[in-house]
């Protein structure tokens, strides 16, 4: 047994043969008083059970909105459909859209910021472990708020940017754009809260020897996204703020006839909603700049230059916004400028997609399902990009507004840049978030599924939208060529027999999950990964990390596991250890003395306070009070709450003498 020495904070051993003194002799970790059962879940201020919590939410509003896709492309499959009426098709395209890109997307990305960024930076939990909680439990609240108007009168029916005028009560009288208004500012509220706790934790939380450029890089895009919330969402809330006043109060701030002005509108949404693309899409391009170097065998090519074309990509995107409203008449210089900015945002997008092919140039590929879906998505998103430069270009772009056109560009760069990026990593990580392997059998079903469904749905509509079907209808006739019309139904056809086929493949995976769940326990370093959330058992212990390690360059884990024993510029990795091992020795060396927060349900309560503060708005005055009463109790109740348990329930520090010192790698 050969042993290398590396200066950190493990125990040094005399040789191979050396003592070695674990962990328990020198202290052990206790948890403040712990709940049981649901409770251990429900007041839980864990990052881990909170990420697990976020996924499982947000995967049940997938299948919501798939759901509702399917009901769209039914009544479109045939002329003259009838599985609709006209105002529950709007309705229905509004809470698709609703659901995917606030109840899915968003939250699915808010998932695996917070189960993995405190591990892959070395921290032992989150900056603020309440704040965290109330985020996810805000989200639960608002998303059931916005779905309870299907039961209450209806649901939103202005589409999911609700354009004024139709979002003003003439157009739209029933409560179900209340809903969505009051639904989305509590989300809003979710994901503010969530940016601040995660923008401190990456700033302030690094391990020893975690430099900003030595971050993984899905920490780095969670980072970016987290800045683009923060900007963002206030502007999204002042929008909500102002509709609500209008709708329920009164006001006349989008009334042309009152002398204001619905542009106000559209500026205000886009200026949110373009960075938001970047918000869906980011988290995505940073899972796969993980699976791509892993199953490449090789680092990720110019790690530089993906952190800042990230970093580019969130700066820009505050700034191309208007070419959602060409069509609007802004005038030449508006349309000009935005044009070039739309150009140019699409120059740090090409580089990370050259980088990501570089990283696979000339490596050892293993086709996993992880790799599959991040080869999908840089193929489907390439797709994507390339029809929305075209947008760019004013003169098309005016031909191609609210056409299909437009809603096959959004689902290629949407479907085939977000969630297949998720699918990547929720496959990459399944093992080290619950210990087991999900079936690479089925994990392939799943993708080519998926794969198939997607083209075969929004393929179509490029063509569609070219001929001219306008977004948003409910019934088309049939075939009208000798009136001026093309024939629609082949494409039509074609897209909803492709959105089955998508709905299948994304049902596999719920099947995976289900046949998977008795597999045995999977490896410890079961894809023989780089970066330092693998440095943990599977699933982690409650504390993460028995000891905060100390990193000395990117890709700590592998160069644990490896010894470069090239020469110069020519590098030749030795294996020395496996994953298994170097997990084993962390353990041996374990820190005595690990404080975390207490459990608390402080969290919940004021979450709940704001659905019932807008059912008040909505249906009765008296329950914004009672709302407003519990907001009060929970804040005074927050505030009072010890953070964590005495400092007596905890195992004193162990003695100097059993202070790491120095870290071992083993050979064998």
């Amino acid at each position: 047994m050969a042993i290398i020495e590396r200066p950190t904070d493990t125990p040094a051993l005399a040789g191979a043969g050396a003592a070695v003194t674990p962990s328990s002799s020198y202290g052990n970790f206790r948890r403040p008083v712990q709940a049981t059962g649901w409770k251990s879940w429900a007041f839980t201020v864990d990052h881990k059970k909170i990420g697990i919590m976020y996924g499982v939410v947000a995967m049940v509003f997938f299948f919501v909105g798939g759901i509702e896709a399917l009901l769209i492309r039914a009544q479109l499959a045939q002329p003259n459909g009838t599985i609709l009426s006209a105002d529950k098709y709007n309705q229905m395209f509004t809470m698709h859209a609703t659901t995917m890109v606030f109840l899915f997307v968003m939250p699915m990305a808010a998932a695996f910021a917070n189960y993995m960024m405190p591990l892959q930076i070395g921290a032992r939990d989150v900056a603020f472990p309440r704040l965290n909680a109330l985020s996810l439990w805000l989200f639960v609240f608002g998303g059931i708020f916005i779905n309870s108007s299907w039961i209450l009168g209806g649901a939103a029916d202005g589409g999911w940017f609700m354009y004024a005028p139709n979002s003003s009560v003439p157009f739209s009288p029933t409560n179900g754009v209340d809903f969505w208004t009051l639904g989305l500012l509590i989300t809003g509220v979710a994901s503010q809260v969530g940016a601040i706790n995660l923008i401190v934790t990456a700033l302030n939380m690094r391990a020893p020897g975690m430099k900003l450029m030595r971050m993984p890089i899905f920490t780095w895009m969670a980072l970016v996204v987290q800045f683009l919330l923060l900007f963002s969402i206030p502007v999204i809330t002042v929008a909500l703020f102002l509709l609500m006043f209008q709708r329920n109060f009164g006001a006349n701030f989008f009334s042309v006839e009152a002398g204001a002005d619905p542009l106000l509108w559209q500026h205000l949404f886009w200026l949110f909603g373009h960075p938001e693309v970047y918000i869906l899409v980011l988290p995505s391009f940073g899972i796969i700049s993980e699976v791509l170097p892993t199953f490449s065998r090789k680092p990720l090519f110019g790690y530089p230059f993906v952190v800042f074309s990230g970093a580019a990509i969130g700066f820009v995107g505050f700034g191309v916004w208007a070419h959602h409203m060409f069509a609007a008449g802004l005038g030449p210089i508006s349309v000009a400028v935005f044009s070039v900015a739309t150009m140019a945002i699409a120059v740090p997008t090409g580089v990370k997609i050259i980088n990501w092919t570089l990283t696979m140039w000339g490596g050892k590929l293993w086709f996993t399902t992880a790799m599959l879906f991040a080869i999908g998505l840089i193929v489907q998103f390439t797709i994507g990009g390339l029809s929305g430069v075209t947008h760019a270009v004013a003169p098309s772009d005016t031909q191609q507004t609210d056409t299909y056109y437009i809603v096959a560009h959004f689902h290629y760069v949407i479907f085939g840049g977000a969630v297949l990026g998720l699918f990547a990593g929720i496959y990459y990580w399944w093992p080290k978030v619950f210990g087991k392997m999900l079936s690479e059998k089925i994990g392939r079903w799943n993708f080519w599924l998926m794969i198939i469904g997607m083209n075969m749905t929004f393929g179509p509509m490029h063509i569609l939208g070219l001929q001219g079907q306008p977004r948003r209808m409910y019934i088309w006739t049939g075939d009208r060529a000798g009136d001026g019309f093309f024939d629609l139904a082949f494409w039509n056809l074609v897209a909803s027999i492709g959105s089955l086929v998508l709905g299948i493949g994304a049902f596999l995976f719920l099947v995976n999950v289900w046949v998977s769940r008795k597999n045995p326990p999977a490896p410890a370093d079961p894809w023989d990964a780089r970066s330092l959330e693998w440095l943990t058992t599977n699933p982690p212990k409650e504390h993460n990390f028995d000891r905060i390690p100390t990193v000395h360059t990117l890709d700590e884990f592998f160069h644990r596991k490896y010894e470069d024993v090239g020469e110069g510029d020519q590098h030749d990795y030795k294996q020395v250890a496996t994953g298994a091992e170097v997990i084993e020795l962390e353990e041996k060396y374990a820190d005595a003395h690990i404080h975390l927060p207490s459990p608390s349900y402080w969290p919940m309560v004021l979450a709940i306070s704001l659905p019932i503060i807008g059912y008040g708005v909505i249906f009765n005055t008296l329950l914004i009070v009672a709302g407003a009463a519990i907001a009060v109790l929970a804040l005074f109740g927050w505030a009072l709450e010890p953070p964590t348990a005495d400092e007596s329930e905890f195992d004193p520090p162990a003695p100097d003498g059993d202070q790491p010192s120095k870290e071992l790698a083993v050979s064998v």
